[in-house]
């Protein structure tokens, strides 16, 4: 996970809730005339609705949320994904970190749980993920490298054969580009001890283990494009070699005024130049435009805006146009398949604690599971923020 992007539309126009009808006057016969009875107070409004995002993007692209069983089983959070989802991404229940306690030994059980939850619920899994720099236990690195890219094999085809017919997809390799321009590939500990070969040994043991699941390369800021340029010299150079890959997923971390839907449609096009699908895999759109500092450093990050009503209003209006020009964009590649925003509402997001702790609301559903202007702004053309 890591920086910030943009938004879209689509039609439909939201009921809101009607007002009950006063009562009408009655006139009594005779001399006097019967008193009116007090009008039924009209209920307070309700928060408009939105058609079921799943069914309204039919035919388009998949809509995903991101949960662990704490986010999904949450009573707000479980209405919204059984309504709106058809694909689901563990948030961390399939990283090294959780699933393998020791060479060769797994603790399946939160996995497991959230297949079965997906399964009962007619909702595909995205399997998250099987190789990153981070989640990642110091015993993976043990050894020569002979030892861990045994290891590393072994992992990927323990994991891959559990899960096999289970999954549509797995992210096999995350974040592997570089930031710094001066070297395509992150310089990981898997690069560090494997050299860039690892991506292709990571890859070629997940299609031996699993002949049908989809193999993704995921990778934040791809909406940058020199970032995304190095991006497609690494997979210029895995296609060269015969490496077994099908998507890419761009994670989508993005704020309320970067980047323009032009960079998000040209890292789209470049990977369907490429014969690859294209997956949204993480999208959410912090309500601050923080300088570069702050993911750096944590120096100049905006100050907490929840607290002021004016500021915050004005920030969802922003957050509603950036999500509608996102999916705008969206709409227009046959090759995207998919698109998982990285959480269910806004009462569970990592964005509270990143870059640095404050409240934010990323997500299409605030926390208390109403839809935002900004699932509106996806779903009617007509809605004005």
């Amino acid at each position: 996970m890591k920086t910030p992007s943009i938004p879209s539309s689509q039609r439909r126009r939201l009921l809101l809730g009607g007002l009950s009808l006063p009562w009408l006057s009655a006139c009594g016969g005779g001399s006097s005339a019967m008193a009116s009875p007090a009008p039924t107070p009209a209920p307070a409004p309700t928060a408009a609705e939105v058609p079921a995002l799943k069914t309204h993007f039919a035919g388009k692209f998949r809509i995903g949320m991101a949960a662990d069983p704490s986010g999904y089983q949450d009573p707000i959070a479980q209405p919204l994904i059984l309504k709106h989802a058809n694909s689901i991404t563990a948030e961390n229940a399939f990283k090294p970190a959780s699933l393998a306690t020791a060479p060769g030994v797994y603790n399946w059980a939160t996995a497991d749980a959230l297949v079965a939850f997906a399964t009962a619920n007619n909702l595909v899994v995205r399997g998250h993920t099987l190789v990153w720099h981070q989640q990642t236990p110091d015993w993976f690195f043990n050894g020569t490298a002979a030892d861990i890219r045994a290891r590393l094999e072994a992992y990927i085809t323990d994991v891959v054969t559990h899960f096999k017919g289970k999954l549509t997809c797995w992210d096999v390799v995350n974040e592997c580009t570089s930031d710094d321009g001066s070297a395509v590939y992150r310089n990981s500990r898997w690069y560090q001890t494997l050299g860039p070969q690892y991506i292709e040994i990571a890859l070629r043991a997940a299609r031996a283990a699993d002949p049908n699941v989809k193999l993704f390369i995921n990778d934040y800021s791809t909406e940058d494009p020199a970032k995304f340029a190095r991006l497609m010299t690494l997979v210029s150079e895995l296609q060269a070699r015969g490496v077994p890959l099908d998507g890419i997923g761009h994670q989508l971390h993005v704020s309320t005024g970067t980047p323009t839907p032009a960079n998000v449609d040209n890292a789209l096009r470049g990977v369907a130049a490429k014969g690859l699908i294209n997956h949204v895999t993480e999208l959410d759109v912090s309500l601050y435009d923080d300088p570069g500092s702050c993911f750096a450093s944590k120096a100049g990050c905006l100050a907490d805006l929840t607290g002021d009503p004016v500021a915050l209003a004005a920030a969802l209006k922003k957050q509603a146009l950036q999500y509608r020009a996102l999916f705008n964009v969206f709409l227009q590649h046959p090759s995207l398949q998919s698109v998982t925003t990285w959480g269910i509402a806004d009462n569970h997001t990592w964005l509270t604690g990143f870059p640095i702790n404050r409240g934010n609301r990323p997500l299409l559903f605030d926390a208390a599971g109403a839809a935002k202007p900004a699932a509106r702004a996806i779903t009617d053309d007509a809605y004005v923020p």
